[in-house]
């Protein structure tokens, strides 16, 4: 692809994302959330350019810091997002302003890590951005997994009368 389609594809993908941010998405922690993330490392792994041969070790430094970024970032996000359990026990996630800035700040990071490594002569691939963002969303999801976990109703518990109520209904605060 031309660099044109490239440009424009990659800014469709972070205005759907960010707008997919602002709405109500359920949160199911008993489905399989951590199979993108693998599906991502799979793909990132598959090819041979992930460091560069010439410059093994600051390589291998860009990549740490890269996962880094995207294990930060999508702790970030996670702990920004508003979550909340509605009466049938079900529970809701919904981002915040907080989570686009945690964006924008891990965008600006990693694009800060591709102008050092090409200042230094360091070949990138886009095997370690597939890494950072398979961290990011395995991170997010599972943190969104366990906070949602501690909103739902505990079957072995019981309120007050047994009725198993024994837990609050709400919105969570960020």
């Amino acid at each position: 692809m031309s660099g044109l389609v490239d440009a424009s594809l990659i800014v469709l993908v972070a205005v759907v994302v960010t707008a997919r941010q602002f709405r109500a998405h359920r949160i199911d922690s008993e489905r399989r959330w951590w199979l993108l993330p693998v599906i991502l490392v799979v793909l990132a792994l598959r090819g041979p350019g992930l460091l560069d041969g010439r410059h093994h070790t600051a390589s291998e430094l860009l990549l740490g810091a890269e996962l880094f970024i995207g294990l930060a970032t999508g702790a970030g996000w996670a702990w920004t997002t508003r979550i909340w359990a509605e009466p049938d026990g079900t529970v809701w996630s919904r981002s915040s302003s907080a989570s686009v800035a945690v964006w924008a700040v891990g965008i600006g990071l990693r694009a800060g890590l591709f102008a050092l490594g090409a200042a230094v002569g360091v070949h990138q691939d886009s095997s370690a951005l597939l890494l950072g963002l398979a961290g990011t969303l395995l991170v997010r999801a599972g943190i969104l997994a366990r906070r949602g976990q501690a909103l739902r109703p505990d079957a072995t518990s019981s309120g007050a009368y047994g009725d198993g109520t024994a837990w609050s209904v709400g919105r969570e605060r960020v």
